[in-house]
């Protein structure tokens, strides 16, 4: 009996091979997942031949047209049936598939989507006489005509999905489709801010629609990134964008980053980049996250367009079929370098914050009528708000305050050295709680609640560098009623708390009891505080390292022992709050992303007045 054909169970089919068709179908779902991931292999395609202008057209979402065009150094018309056949590249050898210096070596790019639509190149190698073209419909190719054409390559895709219709029902709306495309060409375009890109939909025809227009930027990476990111994120952000550039065994990371109080409330404008090509990478985001705990709650988004770059072998850009992800050799290495990296930029700003504050600030102010000299305030329109504010309200009641400053007495001083000062010299208080101060060039308004509330924090952590917050004891311990899950909660994380001055024990029943508060924060209502450090602990879940956990919870104490809105502050006192803001790293913020202070300059004040 032949052992092949025993037991075969009915309807079992044998292995077989794929022809190439099919293998190009099943490729393509790897690769084409939709227009959009269409456009990103054609487009760096073109980036790899050394284009320096790319035009990408569109219709009807890329479902019935996309067409990308390149100046770059085009194919020769021998190789147009190679560049259509699948594992077929000039961009690699194959001797080593983790030294990749280009962005796609998968040669099944070209072939996949001549799989799934009609596929037309038409290209002019440099130094040739005449163009080339070959058309591949449904995985079948035509021959190689001549063509006119002056340079580089023109790459045109029909009916995508039409050899496979049920993929075409899992496309969303074409205004959806054009926005992913739109998306790609934008992340592309600031990986390469000295290539010129134009997005167009062409779906009524002609030369269709400017989406996006990016020309060529000039200078040095710096200066070329930053133009190209004012044109596709706008000027807000560059105004509010730190520079990061910063290197560290192999791995060096680069581009810009906005201050905390130019926060967004979705993640949608946060760019990674690793060798230039654009990555969704988890760790990435998540050391982002990390280095931003400390200035944003957590439903706020810090906004930023990062670039690392390494060595091809300290990377792996192959574990994703469309190289969204990448695995870095040494992870640890790659996350702290982004973490300390975006630290020392926030510290270096000191107490610099968000400049859409004062523009929100001007946009407030209007005319009551025109020609009269009377001014209102009036409520900011909605982009102004989000441009500063961010619609940020906090989200606790301030309990208690501690002296200011804590310790030692303030001298007279003279004001006059005051004014030359970033934050000027201390000339009125407002409300009980906004401290005017005057410069050498126009005024500052102060939020002291918010200001102190960042010192208290910056203390907090330095003492808890040392040695530990000291602690002090309560005459009578504070005996505090929560659910059992809170309980639960603080008694488990009591051995974290001790360290930080704070000496909780169990009462029995419904209750905990307070035995020490941190001595820094003066007088402050313990049950208030705790109550704030069980939500915390309830927000926080197990999911944070201990050190973030310890964090969110120093923030939550520093509120509590922060100048209360309704007290009175003395001229000295409000110079020394001053004084340790412009000396105390990320002042310019509260620990809620929220600014701590708006800014303007005489020429804007003069402004509103008519003057200028």
């Amino acid at each position: 009996m032949n052992a092949h054909n025993h037991n075969i169970p009915e309807g079992r089919r044998p292995i077989r091979q794929l022809d190439d068709a099919a293998a190009n179908r099943i490729a393509a779902g790897e690769v084409v997942e939709r227009p959009a991931s269409a456009i990103k292999e054609l487009v760096e395609n073109a980036l790899d031949a050394g284009a320096s202008r790319i035009d990408v057209a569109y219709a009807d979402g890329g479902k019935t047209l996309l067409r990308v065009t390149d100046d770059g150094h085009g194919i020769p018309a021998d190789e147009l049936p190679l560049a259509l056949s699948r594992h077929a590249t000039s961009k690699i050898d194959g001797s080593d598939l983790l030294n990749i210096h280009s962005f796609g070596f998968r040669g099944e790019a070209l072939p996949s989507l001549g799989a799934v639509g009609r596929l037309t190149i038409t290209s002019r190698f440099d130094g040739a006489r005449e163009g080339a073209r070959i058309t591949v419909n449904g995985g079948v190719l035509g021959p190689v005509e001549p063509a006119a054409l002056t340079k580089g390559t023109v790459v045109e895709l029909r009916n995508l999905f039409h050899a496979t219709p049920a993929r075409l029902k899992f496309l969303r709306t074409d205004r959806a489709e054009a926005g992913a495309i739109a998306d790609v060409v934008k992340r592309l375009a600031m990986a390469e801010p000295h290539v010129g890109f134009t997005l167009r939909d062409v779906s009524g025809g002609g030369e269709g629609k400017v989406k996006f227009r990016a020309d060529p930027e000039t200078g040095d990476m710096f200066d070329a990134l930053q133009g190209r990111l004012r044109t596709i994120l706008g000027p807000d952000f560059t105004a509010n964008a730190m520079r990061i550039d910063a290197e560290r065994e192999g791995y060096r990371l680069s581009g810009y980053a906005a201050l905390p109080t130019y926060s967004r409330g979705a993640a949608v404008a946060q760019f990674f980049f690793v060798n230039g090509r654009p990555v969704r990478d988890k760790l990435l985001i998540g050391a982002l996250r990390g280095a931003y705990s400390d200035f944003l709650s957590r439903d706020r988004h810090p906004a930023v367009a990062l670039f690392v770059s390494c060595d091809p072998e300290l990377v792996d850009v192959n574990v994703h079929p469309a190289k969204a992800e990448v695995r870095f050799r040494e992870p640890g290495l790659a996350r702290g370098l982004v973490v300390s990296a975006l630290k020392h930029a926030l510290a270096e700003a000191g107490h610099r914050a968000s400049s859409t504050v004062a523009d929100a600030t001007l946009g407030a102010m209007r005319p009551q009528m025109p020609h009269a000299p009377v001014y209102q305030m009036d409520r900011p329109s909605q982009s102004a708000l989000r441009s500063s504010y961010q619609l940020q309200q906090p989200t606790y009641e301030p309990q208690g305050f501690a002296e200011f400053p804590p310790s030692g007495r303030v001298e007279e001083v003279i004001e006059q050295d005051f004014e030359d000062l970033p934050l000027g010299a201390a000339r009125a208080q407002l409300h009980e709680n906004y401290i005017v101060a005057q410069t050498r060039d126009g005024m500052i308004l102060v939020d002291a609640h918010a200001a102190h509330e960042r010192l208290n924090y910056e203390r907090l952590k330095s003492r808890m560098a040392d040695n530990g917050v000291p602690a002090q004891a309560l005459l009578i311990p504070e005996i505090v009623e929560m659910s059992p899950d809170d309980i639960a909660r603080l008694l488990a994380a009591a051995p974290d708390l001790a360290p930080l001055g704070l000496t909780i024990e169990p009462f029995g029943g419904n209750a905990v009891c307070v035995r020490e508060t941190p001595a820094i924060l003066g007088e402050v209502d313990a049950a208030g505080m705790i109550r704030d450090i069980a939500d915390e602990l309830a927000d926080l879940g197990q999911t944070q390292t201990v050190k973030d956990r310890i964090e969110a919870i120093l923030s939550r104490i520093a509120c509590h022992g922060s100048i209360r809105t309704g007290r009175r502050m003395s001229a000295p006192e409000m110079n020394a709050l001053l004084r340790e803001m412009e000396a105390t790293p990320y002042s310019g913020q509260c620990n809620h992303g929220r600014p701590t202070y708006v800014e303007l300059k005489m020429t804007d004040i003069e402004r509103l007045f008519g003057r200028s």
